[in-house]
């Protein structure tokens, strides 16, 4: 990937193996396949279709910010392709970012969208801000349904198509073990 790389702390090198040990084709379910095995109070972080920033920002004991750690062009993983109709191979804005309660990291997102000069001009000018705040701020805003999945290490991962004009995208969100210790979450599964 010829992704652009500020550079990385330990913390988000911690997130990025993450999606970077994430396999190829990830299986993804209706959120609804899991909720009769989820505990309740994180149905309540996976299963929400309001705005992720600013639940995170109400629920962080310290001051929400997003770290970028990535962005650019690059190939999407092949489960990524599919749920947005994309070609095999074909390349796509891609970005990654960690959203932080001061330096603990809580969620690792990855945006992929097909590349459109409006898209990619709104994505990157982004920059440190969440993609969550600007979204929920579009009118037109569509939201597809919610699919989960979850990872070795019990953390929940879900993921949404967006659609806002003529831009499309994926956004996938993985909950990190650091913001279940600090909410006093259960295990994620």
């Amino acid at each position: 990937m010829s992704l652009s790389s500020p550079p990385r702390s330990p913390s988000s090198r911690l997130a990025m193996g993450s999606w970077q040990r994430t396999p190829t084709l990830r299986r993804w379910s209706p959120a609804a396949a899991w909720r009769p095995a989820m505990d309740p109070r994180w149905w309540r972080w996976v299963a929400s279709t309001d705005s992720l920033t600013a639940r995170l920002i109400a629920a962080s004991p310290q001051p929400f910010r997003v770290r970028l750690l990535e962005q650019g062009i690059g190939v999407p993983r092949r489960d990524e392709a599919q749920a947005l109709g994309l070609a095999p191979g074909r390349v796509a804005w891609i970005r990654e970012v960690l959203l932080m309660s001061g330096e603990r990291p809580w969620v690792a997102a990855r945006s992929v969208a097909p590349l459109t000069r409006s898209g990619c001009r709104s994505l990157r000018a982004l920059g440190e801000r969440s993609l969550g705040s600007w979204l929920f701020a579009q009118p037109d805003l569509e939201r597809g349904p919610i699919e989960l999945s979850a990872d070795h290490q019990g953390v929940w991962l879900r993921r949404s198509r967006f659609r806002h004009g003529r831009i499309q995208l994926l956004v996938q969100e993985r909950f990190l073990g650091q913001m279940a210790a600090d909410l006093e979450l259960p295990p994620g599964t």
